[in-house]
C-alpha cells in the first residue's frame, strides 16, 4: 500500500484520501528540497516547473522594479501554497515575481504534470487550489489599496504598531516590506524618534507609544 510522507499530511490534509494509483505517483515523483536563508527559489521571467509544499521555514514573495525597489506581496508558511506558483503552473507562464527563503526552508516539490493531475482528479486538492485564489486576491487588493491610497508615514506607523514592542529589522528590510526606499524610511523613523514614538538602535526599533502610532496609521 502506498503511503505519503508522514510530515506532509498534517500540513496538507487535502492530500488525504487519494486514490491508490495517484498516491503512488505522488510518493514516486515528489522531490525533497532544502534551501538556506537568502536563497532565491524563483525569479521573474524563469519557467515554473514545480509547486513547493513548505514543511518548515518561510518564503517571501515580492515584486521588484527595474530601479531596484521592491515590495513584499505575501509570505508562504508551512501548510500554505504560493499563489504565484499555482497561477504559473496552471497557465504555463513564467514567474512574474521573486521568491526568497526568509529562513531555512524545507519543502516537498510537486512537478507540474503531477500538480495538474492532482488538481484535475482530486476534488479536495482542487478546492484548496481555487480557494487560494480568493484568499490571496483579497490580500493583494488590500495591499494595492494601502500602497495607492495611504501615505507612507501612515503605513510605516501601522507596520510598527502591529509588530512592536521590539522589532529586529534593518531600515532596508522595512523599506522592502513597504515598497519604498531606505532613505525615506530612515527619515520617517528619525521623525518618529524625535516625536518619542520609537527608539532606534542598530537593526532594532523599540516602540515607545504604540497607541499614538496606531492612531497615526489609521
Amino acid at each position: 500500500m502506498s503511503t505519503l510522507p508522514a510530515s506532509l499530511i498534517p500540513l496538507f490534509p487535502a492530500l488525504t484520501g487519494l486514490p491508490a494509483t495517484l498516491a503512488a505517483e505522488v510518493e514516486r515523483q515528489i522531490m525533497p528540497m532544502r534551501a538556506p536563508a537568502g536563497t532565491v527559489l524563483f525569479d521573474a521571467g524563469l519557467a515554473c516547473q514545480a509547486l513547493p509544499l513548505v514543511l518548515q521555514g518561510n518564503i517571501r514573495v515580492s515584486k521588484r522594479a527595474e530601479n531596484g525597489r521592491e515590495i513584499r506581496l505575501y509570505g508562504v508558511h508551512p501548510g500554505e501554497l504560493c499563489i504565484v506558483t499555482v497561477s504559473c503552473l496552471l497557465g504555463g507562464k513564467a514567474y512574474p515575481a521573486t521568491g526568497i527563503a526568509e529562513t531555512e526552508v524545507s519543502a516537498l516539490a510537486l512537478p507540474r504534470p503531477l500538480f495538474i493531475r492532482l488538481t484535475a482528479e482530486h476534488a479536495p486538492f482542487r478546492e484548496v487550489v481555487f480557494g487560494l485564489f480568493s484568499d490571496r486576491l483579497t490580500g493583494l487588493m488590500a495591499l494595492v489599496e494601502e500602497v495607492a491610497f495611504h501615505k507612507l508615514d501612515q503605513r510605516l506607523a501601522a507596520w510598527l504598531a502591529q509588530r512592536g514592542p521590539t522589532i529586529m529589522a534593518s531600515h532596508q528590510v522595512i523599506a522592502q516590506e513597504l515598497g519604498s526606499v531606505r532613505e525615506i524610511v530612515s527619515r520617517l523613523l528619525k521623525q518618529f524618534e524625535e516625536q518619542k514614538l520609537v527608539r532606534l538602535g542598530r537593526e532594532r526599533i523599540e516602540v515607545r507609544d504604540a497607541p499614538a502610532l496606531k492612531k497615526l496609521g489609521e
